[in-house]
């Protein structure tokens, strides 16, 4: 027989536990209470989900022939009763159940009491994204707000020791179940706040609902909202979630998640400054390494080499403006003496009379011409000047009958009417 005749194919060993699984008689029919969680309804109406209790959990289908006997719309939080049978998922090796009837088995006045203190915190904006705070990244403080004793307390210590061992932290014992636990929590939170810590871990292991229940409490909400510290919530095990883990900075699926998400792993940090102390150093060596190229750029030109040639061209350059500005100097000069002499032997400033003489004449020429034009002029040799409403009458057509008229005379005017 050939070795690897001995050898399956995952397909072939996922069909022969199915084989197994499906011919089990107890398994053909299995009754089961539990939780629902991960609700989700196909758009082709098959119902998947999870049944969970305060240890384990299930994955289950129902299908939508099944689906639609339902006679309630089933929600996260549900305690349920379910009848079905237990089988393989071949492709992935996953078995699960497949119901066939859920009914009720009571929602659970604390479950519609946690969604009611759900609603109206988020309401009021106590779970914002926004208003969380960051959790530091190296920590020297962390407080811890748990029982004293218990496996909680033990995991969280060792954790922070092994992880980040520099890292001091302080315990604020409280009363983590029961009804006094809601004020025993409270009241350390404010305690803690008297410290100065870099990080407070609120928190306890896991139980049933009931045990979990004082981190389902109003005022523990209220006061991890309003602590000053950033706080990270770690309640239950990962498939269990509080009030505390919505209001918190941040939640943990677990008292050692805290832990692990409190401090960094000494190990990394090692690492992360080892490949910082590289970076630094290659980027160190490549600056020295430009900056000696440009000073042998700089060190190798001419202009170094030569100093003397930077004065000898700026003495040429200067040479060059003086030639050039006597030049100029000469020929402003020539220019303005060529214009002085233009202006001195001008006939106007050689003979000023004579201009003064010219425009006497000219303006006796024009008092002739005005005097010869004047209408009175006119009227002293005989002629008169007819007005009819102050205008001059230069035709007949302009006068009618009964027009007043005023006739000008050249020792006086006659008013008159024409007739």
């Amino acid at each position: 027989m050939n070795d690897q005749d001995k050898y399956i194919s995952v397909t072939q060993l996922n069909k022969y536990i199915k084989y197994k699984i499906d011919n089990d008689v107890n398994l053909n029919v299995v009754f089961l209470k539990g939780e629902i969680s991960n609700f989700k309804a196909h758009t082709r109406g098959h119902f998947y989900f999870t049944l969970k209790d305060e240890t384990s959990r299930i994955n289950a289908i129902m299908f939508a022939s099944s689906a639609k006997q339902v006679e309630f719309m089933p929600q996260d939080g549900m305690k349920v009763l379910v009848t079905g049978r237990i089988s393989v998922f071949e492709a992935n090796g996953q078995y699960q159940i497949y119901v066939d009837e859920m009914i009720e088995d009571g929602v659970g006045a604390l479950y519609i009491k946690f969604e009611q203190l759900k609603k109206k915190l988020a309401q009021e904006g106590l779970f914002r994204e926004d208003l969380k705070k960051k959790i530091p990244k190296i920590p020297k403080r962390i407080g811890v707000i748990t029982a004293p004793t218990g496996a909680a307390i033990r995991d969280i210590i060792s954790t922070i020791k092994r992880r980040w061992p520099m890292c001091e932290i302080y315990l604020f014992p409280a009363l983590v179940q029961g009804e006094l636990a809601k004020d025993s929590i409270v009241k350390q939170i404010k305690h803690a706040q008297n410290f100065e810590l870099d990080t407070l871990i609120v928190g306890r292991g896991g139980g049933s609902i009931e045990d979990l229940w004082p981190f389902n409490e109003e005022d523990v909400a209220r006061a991890i909202f309003e602590c000053s510290i950033p706080t990270i919530s770690a309640v239950g095990h990962e498939i269990d979630f509080t009030i505390s883990d919505f209001v918190a900075d941040l939640r943990a699926p677990t008292p050692t998640g805290a832990a692990e998400l409190a401090v960094p792993q000494i190990s990394d940090v090692k690492n992360y400054l080892n490949q910082v102390n590289i970076r630094l150093n290659k980027q160190i060596s490549n600056i020295i390494e430009i900056n000696t190229q440009k000073l042998n750029k700089l060190t190798s030109n001419y202009i170094f080499k030569n100093p003397i040639s930077i004065y000898e061209k700026k003495e040429m350059m200067y040479d060059t403006l003086i030639d050039k500005l006597k030049y100029n100097m000469k020929e402003l000069l020539n220019i303005n003496r060529q214009k002085y002499s233009m202006l001195k032997s001008n006939y106007i400033l050689v003979h000023p009379e004579q201009l003064l003489q010219n425009k006497k004449n000219n303006f006796t020429n024009l008092i002739t011409k005005l005097d010869a034009l004047s209408p009175l002029n006119t009227i002293k040799r005989g002629y008169t000047l007819t007005r009819v409403d102050g205008k001059v009458v230069t035709k007949s057509k302009m006068l009618n009958k009964n027009d007043k008229i005023e006739i000008e005379f050249s020792d006086g005017k006659v008013n008159a009417e024409v007739i």
